[in-house]
């Protein structure tokens, strides 16, 4: 017997607001993320300054917004000054996060001409690892700054006048991990985080700052950082971060697919957290996140881990991962997550962009291609736009080993206007028929894009993520099985993502 769900939707019933910057992505000193990854002169497609053209237009095509530069666990090691200012008088560096030989040849200039160059808002890190609050005021005056003051005028010594006006600055990078170079305690790193976006905010007013938050919610001390942290940094933070990876264990896929019920609750935990602070504080601040590391990652079954990572050089091959058409389905559920809570998450970066955990893969003077993953992150970004509308969805349940409890089917929908789109997770193995009830409102649903999921094991290169997306991803008709005024029937594939464009008026 066919599963039925339940979808109302109503204009009037909104979540908030959809910023752009949800649609990020994050560049790191990682592998072959920068290295022949988003540079490398001398490809056909290079342009002058040595940035790959085919990589920069399917970055466009993906619908990238803003991009996390320069870490991730790289920026806790790293001096920016030495990344800047003539390439030739640069020195290297052993980057101790990724055990790699960092050639500096790309830095704080060239990443931020880059993203201006192709209509990509940056995020800035600083290193509270290593360093702390004056090397982080040294970077924002250098950003940001105008002429007349130290760091500035080494900027436009360097060939860059007028100020780059970097807004999103991350304060740090996962601090709770005992991973993280420098890793502190959550009151030693509350205290250096006060002090240097106090410091920062004093060069730049305008800027926007991240605290560091929980680098999972499977740590120890989750929950008891994010309180101990903002306590010390509420005056002065605007948001705090959170890093989720998925992945597939031992062949457990309803809990796979479950994914992003296990992301709407820790959202919904850090949510609560910060606003119990504010509560105690009797402050009306409300503290968004910044969701700036989340993606499938195969991080216990492929990763061999930091510590036994060989010591590198020339950008080594480092979490290269392989998607899946089941992975892509996984990716769009977490999209549908993002979107119901755009009240409350209005930055996230898809990690990363290029060649590590990413949409997209290049070979050395050799072609760049999307993985399945790529088409889910595309069509959202182009289709969500407007406000997040409050859905109210009444599904199927199924028990999970990992979760508990997750819904068969899940849901977003958005509004711009008279202009919109639904999205649809069949999380399944079978059909679902989906009841999309919208009372005193008629809802056109245009031809859109499906994911199903495949069921075998991810291949590298171009050839095989060709023929799991020639398979899998489709552009569609709305599969519409009835429709009466008020009320639209729709039959989800198994185990599928849909997204459809909409146009919405009051009847």
């Amino acid at each position: 017997m066919t599963q039925r769900a339940t979808v109302l939707l109503h204009p009037d019933f909104r979540v908030g607001q959809i910023d752009r910057r949800v649609f990020g992505s994050f560049v790191e000193h990682l592998g072959r993320a920068v290295y022949t990854g988003i540079y490398e002169p001398g490809h056909e497609t290079a342009d002058e300054h040595g940035f790959r053209r085919d990589v920069a237009d399917l970055t466009r095509e993906l619908g990238v917004t803003m991009a996390r530069y320069p870490g991730g666990n790289f920026v806790s090691n790293y001096n920016w000054e030495d990344g800047v200012g003539p390439v030739e008088e640069r020195k290297p560096f052993i980057d101790l996060a990724w055990r790699t030989i960092e050639p500096n040849t790309i830095g704080t200039d060239e990443f931020l001409q880059w993203a201006e160059r192709e209509g990509i808002e940056p995020m800035m890190a600083v290193n509270l690892g290593t360093r702390g609050v004056a090397a982080a005021a040294a970077l924002v005056e250098y950003c940001n700054g105008e002429a007349g003051s130290r760091w500035a005028d080494l900027r436009i010594a360097n060939g860059r006048e007028k100020p780059y006006g970097v807004r999103l600055w991350c304060l740090g990078n996962e601090m709770d991990g005992p991973w993280q170079i420098g890793h502190k305690t959550a009151d030693e790193y509350g205290k250096l985080a006060a002090e240097a976006g106090k410091a920062m905010k004093l060069v730049d007013p305008t800027i926007e700052l991240v605290a560091c938050g929980s680098s999972s919610m499977q740590m120890d001390t989750f929950g008891e950082w994010e309180r101990t942290v903002l306590e010390h940094t509420w005056d002065v933070v605007d948001h705090i971060s959170m890093h989720a990876y998925y992945e597939e264990l031992d062949g457990d896929r309803a809990s796979f697919l479950g994914s992003g019920t296990a992301m709407d609750r820790f959202i919904r935990r850090v949510v609560s957290s910060a606003d119990a602070v504010g509560a105690r504080r009797r402050s009306d601040k409300a503290i968004t996140i910044s969701f700036d590391e989340w993606n499938v990652w195969y991080l216990q079954s492929r990763f061999v881990g930091e510590k036994n990572l060989p010591l590198q050089k020339d950008a080594p091959r480092i979490i290269e991962d392989v998607y899946s058409a089941l992975d892509a389905v996984v990716v769009g559920d977490l999209l549908v997550t993002l979107l119901n809570h755009a009240d409350r998450v209005p930055v996230a970066c898809l990690a990363q962009l290029v060649n590590v955990i990413a949409p997209i893969m290049t070979e050395p003077d050799g072609p760049a291609w999307r993985q399945p993953t790529f088409h889910p992150f595309a069509a959202t970004a182009r289709l969500a736009r407007g406000t997040a509308l409050d859905l109210r969805v009444t599904a199927p349940t199924v028990t999970t080993k990992q979760h508990g409890d997750v819904p068969l089917v899940t849901a977003a929908a958005t509004l711009d206007g008279t202009e919109g789109a639904v999205f649809l997770v069949n999380r399944s193995a079978e059909p679902v028929e989906v009841d999309l009830s919208h009372p005193g409102v008629a809802l056109t649903l245009a031809r859109g894009v499906q994911v199903t999921a495949d069921h075998e094991a991810a291949v590298e290169g171009p050839d095989h993520a060709a023929r799991t997306i020639a398979e899998h991803v489709a552009e569609v008709d709305a599969p519409v099985t009835a429709a009466e005024p008020g009320r639209t029937t729709l039959t989800l594939a198994p185990e599928s993502w849909l997204a459809l464009p909409t146009t919405v008026t009051r009847a």
